[in-house]
């Protein structure tokens, strides 16, 4: 795997309209040492497992993923950030491998509502601290390939 990818998927672009992408910081290490596989690949991988058992289960995937090297949030656990055309972009933190399935259960929410916005109520009860900042939808436009 490399550090920084466009798509971890092979499906094509038109596959995943209407789909958020979840861009999963993989170096993050949750202020602990240099390792072979930090706790962000430890979470990406968790994910893909996720999003596999979805498909093997014929469900339309919660969310298309992207690994990036860094999201600069490296006091803040493992990081990631949630973006789909027309809604707000999230960035998220203090998550883990152990948080998957509540992070896929957000995507499929943050994908539901017109504009993004997923109210804390409504978030699994282990990400009612996750968000550190959000982006305006206008500044967010897909231009790379899966």
């Amino acid at each position: 795997m490399t550090a920084e990818s466009s798509s971890l998927s092979s499906p094509s672009q038109a596959e995943h309209v209407g789909l958020p992408v979840l861009h999963v910081c993989v170096t993050c290490r949750r202020g602990g040492p240099a390792m072979d596989c930090p706790p962000g690949a430890q979470l990406l991988e968790r994910l893909q497992t996720l999003l596999a058992a979805e498909q093997q289960a014929g469900e339309a995937p919660s969310a298309v993923l992207r690994s990036v090297a860094c999201l600069a949030a490296c006091d803040r656990g493992c990081t990631a950030a949630i973006a789909m055309e027309g809604r707000w972009t999230w960035l998220l933190g203090h998550l883990g491998a152990e948080k998957a399935e509540d992070i896929l259960a957000y995507a499929r929410l943050y994908a539901a509502f017109a504009k993004g916005t997923v109210m804390p109520s409504r978030r699994p009860a282990s990400l009612a601290n996750m968000v550190l900042g959000r982006v305006p939808a206008l500044l967010y436009n897909e231009q790379e390939e899966p």
